[in-house]
């Protein structure tokens, strides 16, 4: 598996457990979460950075491009 696809479950996962925490009553620490999803994905937007992007290509590798 590349970095792309591991990054995007990686993130379906994060707000996943974002939204068990609303539910669960631990209200504080599921707007911490998706505080910090949102901080993220708006730095890639502006930068075209992704932290965890980054350090997961370094890790695994790139996907191959399709053409």
């Amino acid at each position: 598996m590349c970095a792309e696809k591991i990054q995007r479950i990686l993130m379906a996962i994060m707000l996943s457990l974002s939204m068990y925490l609303f539910t669960a009553g631990m209200v504080q620490y599921g707007v911490m979460l998706q505080t910090f999803i949102i901080f993220v994905i708006i730095i890639w937007a502006i930068t075209d950075f992704c932290p965890s992007l980054w350090v997961l290509q370094k890790l695994v590798g790139k996907c191959d491009k399709k053409d």
